[in-house]
């Protein structure tokens, strides 16, 4: 289950950074050699981006070379070590929670706001926060079984 979701993840965020890139070498290219520039251009690549850093996170936090107090973690005994992984995952597991919750309240809101570049709904770029959300539970669901069945995280 880990390696699938983590090539997923991988996916999806290497998906988001080549969007990124088409886009803003497409919008360049017109730009500057046709002084035409595509409008919606900036608009998705910013979102394209807002979606990678999602999913890049996510993955960060799944192989554990995400930002941490690491000297932390290195000072003390392994069975705090492990008590540490296991409340930093279920911080983890709550803020996906938290930030997932917050993404739908948001998308319920101010969903249904065109977006002045695209004329899309904004629920669909704003939906990158339920995403995350879900993601980061599901990631912190894996480490946390992960802990219990005593397989390094």
């Amino acid at each position: 289950m880990k390696l699938f979701y983590k090539k997923v993840l991988s996916w999806l965020t290497g998906s988001s950074l080549f969007i990124v890139f088409a886009v803003v070498l497409v919008s360049s290219m017109s730009r500057y050699t046709l002084n035409a520039p595509i409008l919606w251009s900036e608009e998705v690549a910013k979102f394209a981006m807002i979606y990678g850093a999602m999913f890049g996170s996510i993955l960060c936090y799944l192989e554990g070379i995400h930002i941490k107090f690491s000297f932390v973690e290195d000072s003390v005994p392994a069975s705090v070590r492990r008590v540490l992984a296991i409340v930093v995952d279920l911080v983890s597991l709550v803020a996906g929670g938290v930030l997932a919750w917050s993404g739908y309240l948001f998308v319920l809101k101010r969903g249904a706001i065109l977006a002045p570049g695209t004329g899309l709904p904004m629920y669909l770029f704003q939906s990158a926060m339920i995403a995350g959300g879900i993601g980061l539970v599901l990631a912190a669901l894996i480490k946390l079984s992960e802990h219990r069945a005593g397989t390094p995280a």
